[in-house]
């Protein structure tokens, strides 16, 4: 049987990655709404700035108009550390007092008022202001603004830490996000384990260790009770095919036996031993069947099988048989293939599957058996070009006593199948019935013998 282990560290790398970008995100999004309100916090600083310094110049205007306007903003003008600009001109555009010589062409004046309402945010000489233009009653233009590149440097300041930030808790979540995956995973990959074990038939097999008083812990308890139960009932119907076969083995042997005795009878005596024979048969089979299911997964009393030489050996034997019966046998045989298996047993699963193909074929069919190395196992294919299984019967192929309407004249008990499942299942390995355009074809894959 192919297992499929889940790949721990791809799962683990890709719920530490949810974790940390989850966290992450949530963080980024506080820091986000963090920055929009100390940007804002700063505008609105640097407004209220402006409005003061407008405040100002209003007041100085009201007492003595633009004389004392001008003075104030020389005196200003002479203090200026580069983070305000200011400007009075005349009508004629003449720089009255000011900081700059003249008017910047981003910034239209608005209005005759000293209020901070229609404050603009304008770029001159690659540097961000926010100002506001008056032209002031007697036609003299006013600018005051004040530089927004403290804010700005403040706000990249910002920006720079929510980065670092940022990739730290990255860092951090990654970190936190693999140990916290670690220890789930570690608890899913014991429970795969588990799984691993009881589907190669080990149904004995127990997670060992105490159980945590958790979820998995839950979890493990209702896997053990499961497998138990499922044990209990398992041995139970192995038990009553032992016994059922055993039983009723003994008494139709002794009733073979006491046939002899009777006389005048030669005809009747020899249709029922032969009767008895095809019971006996039967429950030999069905032992079989019980002994190769028991000794699923357990890997006691296999070794290394030359299936290249048996395969060849058992079309050997057959091809006399199809050739009696006008059928032709050919074999593909792939030389030095070797599996971990019961020699016997795949001697009988070859000779029912054989069997069944020469019995099933009529004169003229051909009958192909090939072995080859695949990627991941070694495949042998037994076709035949017969009748094939109807379609109604595909799904039950395997299981006991399953046989055609059409061919119950033929002898049989529709256990050679089951015994074939039972055999592969005893080996590790995997049956399929591909689709065929005429006739029969049943592949198995067998685990490659490590070397």
């Amino acid at each position: 049987m192919t297992r499929r282990r889940l790949p721990l560290a791809r799962a683990t790398l890709r719920l530490a990655a949810i974790v940390a970008l989850t966290v992450t995100l949530l963080s980024l999004l506080g820091m986000g709404l963090q920055y929009r309100l100390v940007a804002a916090r700063l505008m609105q600083a640097q407004t209220s700035l402006l409005a003061a310094d407008l405040d100002g110049f209003g007041a100085l205007y009201d007492q003595r108009r633009i004389i004392a306007l001008r003075q104030a903003i020389d005196y200003r003008a002479a203090a200026a550390t580069g983070d305000e600009m200011l400007l009075l001109q005349d009508r004629g555009g003449t720089v009255l007092a000011g900081t700059r010589p003249d008017w910047p062409a981003t910034l239209p004046a608005l209005g005759d008022d000293f209020t901070a309402d229609k404050a603009q945010v304008f770029t001159d000489s690659g540097q961000n202001w926010l100002g506001v233009g008056r032209i002031l009653p007697g036609g003299f233009p006013l600018l005051v603004a004040r530089s927004l590149a403290p804010m700005e440097a403040t706000l990249a300041a910002l920006r720079r830490a929510i980065a670092v930030l940022t990739l730290g808790m990255l860092v951090a979540g990654c970190v936190v996000g693999w140990i916290a995956a670690r220890g789930i995973m570690g608890r899913i990959t014991r429970i795969n384990a588990l799984a691993d074990k009881v589907a190669t038939g080990a149904l004995d097999a127990r997670l060992p260790g105490p159980r945590a008083p958790d979820e998995f812990g839950l979890l493990e308890t209702h896997v053990h009770a499961m497998l138990d139960r499922i044990e209990a009932l398992n041995r139970a119907t192995h038990r009553l095919s032992d016994s059922i076969a055993h039983e009723l083995r003994t008494p139709l042997n002794r009733m073979a036996q006491k046939l002899g005795q009777l006389q005048g009878q030669d005809a009747l005596v020899d249709d029922l031993r032969d009767e008895m024979r095809k019971a006996t048969r039967v429950f030999d089979a069905l032992l079989d069947i019980s002994r190769a299911e028991a000794d699923q997964g357990t890997g006691g009393g296999l070794v290394p099988v030359d299936l290249s030489t048996l395969c060849l050996e058992m079309a050997e034997l057959y091809e006399a048989v199809a050739e009696d019966k006008g059928l032709s046998l050919a074999q593909d045989v792939a030389p030095g293939q070797t599996i971990l298996g019961d020699r016997t047993l795949i001697g009988q699963m070859l000779s029912n599957v054989l069997d069944n193909a020469v019995k099933y074929c009529a004169p003229g069919d051909h009958i192909r058996l090939a072995l080859a190395e695949t990627a991941g196992s070694i495949r042998m294919t037994i076709r035949d070009t017969g009748p094939g299984m109807p379609a109604d019967l595909r799904a039950a192929a395997f299981e006991r006593f399953t046989r055609a309407e059409r061919d119950r004249a033929l002898p049989g008990h529709g256990l050679g199948l089951a015994l074939v499942r039972a055999i592969a299942a005893r080996h590790g390995a995997r049956l399929s019935t591909p689709d065929t355009e005429k006739g029969f074809e049943l592949q198995i894959d067998w685990p490659k013998l490590e070397p």
